[in-house]
């Protein structure tokens, strides 16, 4: 990419915040966008989903326009683990249903710093669990058209309820789509292993700080952030799990580590495809239909949906 191009995008990039202060803020800046893009003839429906004296999670159901596929795609939506919402995902949700022929079913998880660490983990492993062993709660046939999806945190969350129900010998997804995820406990630009965090993370749309910020809202104890189950590319083993498409952004600074997730998953033996989304920032799946990225990055979703085996593949090297 070169530098008009890159001095375009900063342009685009998120007014500093100190999350741990303003968070509410940017909660309530969320859900007054999301009624502006969310066209106004669009409805969809509620479930409120519990077994086993669980407490009842909210999940929100999709249809598309036209129904083309029989999977139902579980939706992790991203915010750090501490923003966002089935509000501020809900224009993001109904496109992902229209553009893939799915239904959605998007999980209103516990948010931090309210709810901190596990507990949003918890909602959504519950919902994982309960539509693996009962898919016609959302109308699908059985437990091989239910696909795990997350973006950022959500994708952080994706990836280690698959982890989880291995380990406890349950039933798993056939499939999980990883969107730029989270799977790193250091976002440090000096001690991190990442490229992207140094190369990416203080001049777009989301930065180290922001990260960290997070990180401070959700897992407050450091010493737990070194746990698989906040960050999953450090399990001691990585093997049975599904076939995963890991989507980057060019200019995330999660890029390095989404993609080391995926390398990992492959070195266990699994079936990955690695898309880098080129010229992409962070949070480019909410952006509307007629974006470049977004258009790509459904190109790509749906090759994987069609596919019954999934090729690995390399991501392009981004431009100096």
């Amino acid at each position: 990419m070169n530098r008009l191009s890159r001095a375009v995008l900063r342009l685009f990039a998120a007014p500093r915040l100190n999350m741990r202060e303003d968070y509410e803020k940017v909660r309530r800046m969320q859900r007054r966008l999301a009624v502006l893009l969310m066209p106004p003839y669009r409805t969809s429906r509620w479930h409120h989903l519990a077994r086993d004296g669980h407490s009842h999670v909210p999940v929100r159901i999709f249809q598309p326009k036209e129904k083309r596929r029989e999977d139902v795609l579980v939706f992790f939506h991203g915010g750090g683990w501490v923003t966002g919402d089935i509000e501020t995902y809900t224009p993001a949700c109904a496109r992902m249903a229209d553009l893939t022929g799915c239904v959605v079913a998007s999980v209103d998880y516990r948010l931090a710093p309210e709810h901190p660490f596990p507990a949003g983990l918890e909602d959504c492993y519950d919902v994982a669990r309960l539509l693996l062993d009962e898919p016609h709660r959302v109308g699908a046939a059985d437990a091989d058209q239910i696909v795990l999806v997350g973006d950022s945190a959500g994708g952080n969350f994706a990836a280690v309820i698959s982890l989880l129900l291995r380990e406890r010998g349950l039933r798993l997804p056939n499939r999980q789509i990883l969107l730029y995820p989270v799977t790193h406990w250091d976002h440090d630009p000096k001690s991190s292993p990442f490229g992207s965090v140094r190369t990416h993370g203080e001049v777009y749309l989301l930065t180290n700080t922001e990260v960290e910020d997070y990180f401070d809202l959700y897992v407050p104890n450091r010493q737990q952030r070194l746990d698989a189950l906040v960050a999953p590319l450090v399990a001691d083993d990585l093997s049975n799990q599904p076939a995963t498409l890991v989507m980057t952004a060019e200019l995330d600074l999660l890029r390095d580590e989404g993609e080391a997730y995926g390398h990992a998953l492959t070195e266990a033996g699994n079936a990955v495809r690695i898309h880098r989304v080129a010229g992409a920032l962070h949070g480019f799946i909410s952006l509307p239909r007629f974006s470049q990225s977004v258009q790509e990055a459904y190109e790509v979703i749906n090759a994987f949906l069609n596919d019954d085996t999934v090729e690995g593949e390399q991501p392009a090297q981004e431009s100096k």
